[in-house]
């Protein structure tokens, strides 16, 4: 994944860390939620687009795994990677790693479908956008 554009950057606060001195899972899901938005409009799904379009983007699976504690004043960042792209879901996986050392602290992978906000149910991604999500699969 190391040639996987960066989706998030930033530090681990102590307001980020729960009884036992280290991230809580709370916060791992919320960075990489913020990494997940900033991956999405690198296929064209801005906040403008969903607005206009009546458009929106549902989790419907996600798997994590936390690899090594993160602590107050860690720097870290996040690395996303494409792994599929159907006609009405994206298949995708975080890493989130220190960036002192390098070494990765966490992963985790989404399935997400693209939707009709107004009508609630799946919809397919135009062919523009499954062309742009395509070209983020190294």
């Amino acid at each position: 994944m190391s040639n996987s554009p960066i989706t998030y950057q930033g530090v681990v606060y102590p307001w980020h860390c729960d009884h036992m001195g280290h991230m809580n899972v709370m916060w791992y899901t919320g960075k990489f939620d913020e990494a997940t938005w900033h991956f999405f409009t690198m296929f064209g799904l801005t906040r403008k687009f969903l607005d206009e379009e009546k458009r929106g983007m549902a989790a419907i699976e996600q798997i994590t795994k936390y690899l090594k504690e993160v602590l107050p004043g860690d720097t870290i960042a996040i690395r996303t990677h494409m792994l599929e792209v159907g006609n009405k879901t994206v298949r995708f996986v975080h890493e989130m790693f220190d960036t002192a050392t390098g070494k990765p602290v966490a992963t985790t992978e989404l399935v997400g479908v693209f939707m009709d906000t107004k009508l609630r149910k799946s919809v397919a991604f135009s062919e523009e956008m499954r062309e742009q999500a395509e070209k983020l699969k190294h």
